[in-house]
């Protein structure tokens, strides 16, 4: 769908872009057909699209075979996507909020991967919902603002490095596959997107261990500037956690940009550890 093909189809449906639902379309059938193929959609697999607009990318994914579930927001656009993609067998769409719809209930017990054109008002909650679930997606796709896949794939000691990465990295690996340009969308966005990809870790941490670890981190972000031990001790006691640092090989006088995905999740471990001792 070219510009003046979007244009026509906004127009019959009354739709102007609204920045607050993070409509911007995109228009560039090269990076269209580039999304899909990194995927790696194809027959047999399921694969949930969130924000499928006006269908550009969810054409490309049902060409591939994949059995696909799309959220919509936009009952106008919702209504649209029914109508267009009427005769297809493998596609079925849900009207609803994928920032307030059950996805685990929607996606049941069966693997399956994610693509998102993620609104940047809420990709991080939506990001969130989607890793925690108890069935999580295998990977996750997702178009969404550069400095947002910036801090998704940060490393240790970066200034882009913090909370959400860890969050994200007790789970996943981020890393950013392409920059995309704001002129291959309408309207433009201010600010330049990514195109990211999350893959699950083979070994993934408890539930319990994933919790406290993202505790612990946003503990210790909420000063990145002062020494980790002390922030987190006035919250879990001084002895307990100056243990938990030994028990994890973590040296005591690190901030939280210096202390790795890995080492938030021994510290949370060596928490949990000492709690089981204490019972």
């Amino acid at each position: 769908m070219n510009k003046a093909e979007l244009l026509a189809v906004l127009a019959r449906l009354d739709i102007k872009p609204s920045r607050r639902l993070g409509q911007n379309f995109l228009l560039d059938p090269n990076l269209l057909d580039a999304m899909v193929r990194l995927s790696g959609a194809c027959a047999g697999q399921r694969v949930l699209e969130i924000g499928p607009g006006t269908g550009a990318l969810t054409e490309r994914l049902l060409a591939s075979g994949c059995d696909l579930t799309a959220v919509e927001l936009d009952h106008r656009l919702a209504g649209y996507l029914r109508e267009r993609f009427a005769d297809r067998a493998n596609f079925r769409l849900v009207e609803a909020d994928a920032c307030r719809i059950d996805l685990g209930e929607l996606m049941g017990g069966e693997p399956f991967r994610c693509l998102a054109n993620l609104p940047y008002s809420c990709s991080s909650q939506l990001l969130a919902a989607l890793v925690s679930l108890a069935n999580p997606p295998t990977d996750v796709y997702c178009l969404l603002q550069k400095e947002m896949a910036d801090r998704l794939a940060a490393r240790v000691g970066t200034k882009d490095y913090g909370v959400l990465t860890v969050r994200i990295g007790l789970r996943y690996r981020a890393e950013t596959l392409r920059t995309i340009d704001p002129q291959v969308f309408f309207p433009p966005p201010e600010v330049t997107s990514a195109y990211a990809r999350l893959s699950r870790l083979e070994r993934q941490p408890s539930e319990a261990v994933v919790t406290l670890a993202s505790r612990l981190a946003g503990v210790a972000f909420q000063q990145r500037r002062k020494k980790s031990l002390r922030l987190l001790s006035s919250e879990w006691g001084a002895e307990r956690m100056a243990r938990a640092f030994r028990m994890a090989n973590v040296a005591e006088d690190v901030r939280a940009d210096d202390v790795s995905v890995s080492q938030y999740e021994a510290l949370a471990s060596a928490l949990l550890s000492q709690e089981q001792e204490e019972r």
